[in-house]
């Protein structure tokens, strides 16, 4: 099995950035939020359930979710959003479940924003997290989704902390600086992800498990 790497941060690290140096450096890449949406695509058996649960009223005029109006409505209530959570992560954990199974790439990364507190990252063999100040979070996912500072902080609330994330590390990248730090580190982590691959530790997870920030 090749070696299967758990991507995540806060929202609004930079973790998409991430990945396409990633992807552009030879690795295959999943990303959740993908999968999350063909699991609720229009006539799929995940947008009934959540239609059967939540009523019609969050589907759009075309018959898709409503994605900003259900957002809105579950980070303001954590135990609807634990509900959500039901409905829709075994299908996402099935789906990249799946994608896991026929890798064929020497390593692969698998990007969850909730990989930690969603219990995702037992997919993987290593966890890298992308980490950036929550000041800088707040800020730009008020100019990225064209939101308050409110609902901003209630979706940094819903995910695990920063210090959490951090603890549970493999490999961090800071993602603070400019791109061309950005770019070294990637490169950096590509070259030793390659080597453990190589090195017949994705196989059984039993790489070093070092969390080393390197």
């Amino acid at each position: 099995m090749s070696l299967c790497i758990g991507l995540t941060g806060g929202i609004a690290s930079g973790k998409s950035t991430v990945a396409a140096e990633f992807a552009a450096l030879g690795a295959d890449v999943i990303d959740a939020d993908t999968v999350a949406r063909e699991v609720v695509a229009p006539g799929s058996e995940g947008l009934a359930a959540v239609v059967e649960h939540f009523g019609p009223d969050f589907l759009s005029p075309e018959g898709a979710l409503d994605r900003r109006r259900m957002r809105e409505h579950v980070f303001a209530d954590p135990a609807r959003r634990r509900e959500l959570e039901g409905l829709l992560h075994p299908r996402i954990r099935a789906g990249l479940h799946a994608w896991r199974e026929v890798l064929q790439a020497p390593y692969g990364l698998m990007m969850v924003p909730i990989l930690i507190e969603g219990g995702f990252d037992s997919l993987c063999q290593r966890v890298l997290v992308v980490d950036v100040a929550e000041s800088v979070q707040i800020a730009r996912l008020q100019a990225r989704d064209d939101i308050d500072a409110t609902l901003a902080r209630q979706m940094l609330a819903a995910q695990a902390s920063r210090a959490e994330r951090l603890a549970r590390a493999d490999d961090v990248i800071d993602n603070s600086g400019p791109p061309e730090a950005l770019a070294a580190q990637v490169a950096a982590l590509h070259r030793r992800y390659l080597d453990l691959a190589g090195g017949g530790q994705a196989a059984d997870g039993s790489g070093d498990g070092g969390r080393d920030g390197s």
